[in-house]
């Protein structure tokens, strides 16, 4: 069993908490001027997700990084609310109107991916233009089953909670971390990124119990704003999928793929992401 001591909030951050109706008080990094581009980060991860992007991207536009609630550094700190992508999408409302930042340039990744998709969706008046970055979620496809989880990567997600559960974090992140993406990627990955996965693994067996919904025809045409779809060349089909068909239902996509990047493309290849986005923005500005 290995212990977690969770890491201490760096001052030199810049780290700001903004509260919301709800009465959460959101964290987050606020850097450059103009208009504003907004990150959504997904499993394992927080604000710190990001920091290559808003370290390039800031220089041409402002930059705002949010760690949603139950993750790194607030945690559970006095925390009713319950966990839920719902429940996501909703304080990214409140927050973009609390520090009336709308309408931003939305950029969400991985499950992050799915809760960006569903506030644009639900509240178009805030969001500007969409990146999706290998959305998460399942995918139902008009005249065929919902595409299902595999029995084997059920039983992978039930083994990943037992060990984070039981506090062996370092197993549990290793299995999950490299399910999503490939193969040895735990081992390779930044001590950094590392080190934010295991601040935050408590969240990842509350993830699993809150399933996210399927992508479909009818929601996605309620997408009306400039959406750019990134995927990872290696990412896992799933991801690719879900790219695929949302470039097919919303109306006003498109789709670009990272040559050689997994599902971690903003870290690994993170001059291909940030071109790709800033050319996005750009455009939509």
């Amino acid at each position: 069993m290995t212990a977690r001591t969770h890491t201490a909030p760096d001052a030199a951050s810049g780290l700001a908490f903004a509260a919301i109706p709800s009465g959460i008080r959101i964290p987050y990094t606020d850097t450059g001027s103009g208009e504003a581009l907004l990150f959504v980060h997904g499993s394992l991860c927080d604000y710190r997700y990001w920091s290559v992007q808003v370290a390039a991207l800031s220089r041409h536009v402002r930059c705002i990084s949010v760690s949603l609630s139950h993750y790194w550094p607030a945690g559970e700190a006095g925390l009713a609310r319950p966990f839920g992508w719902q429940s996501h999408a909703a304080e990214l409302a409140g927050f973009i109107t609390a520090l009336d930042l709308g309408p931003v340039h939305l950029v969400g990744h991985s499950r992050g991916g799915c809760v960006a998709f569903q506030l644009a969706r639900a509240c178009p008046q805030l969001v500007k233009t969409l990146t999706l970055a290998d959305p998460g979620g399942p995918l139902h496809i008009d005249g065929q089953a919902e595409a299902a989880l595999p029995p084997e990567t059920i039983a992978l997600r039930a083994r990943v909670a037992e060990l984070i559960e039981d506090g062996a974090f370092e197993a549990g992140l290793e299995m999950f971390v490299d399910s999503v993406s490939m193969p040895g990627i735990w081992r390779r990955s930044s001590p950094s990124f590392r080190t934010m996965a295991l601040d935050n693994a408590a969240t990842l067996p509350k993830q699993f119990r809150d399933p996210l919904p399927a992508y479909t025809r009818a929601d996605a045409a309620g997408v009306q704003c400039p959406t750019l779809l990134i995927e990872g060349e290696r990412s896992p089909r799933m991801y690719r999928d879900n790219v695929e068909w949302l470039a097919q239902w919303i109306t006003r996509a498109e789709r670009q793929t990272i040559a050689g990047a997994s599902h971690g493309m903003n870290m690994t290849h993170p001059g291909s992401f940030n071109r790709l986005v800033r050319g996005f923005v750009a455009a939509g500005a």
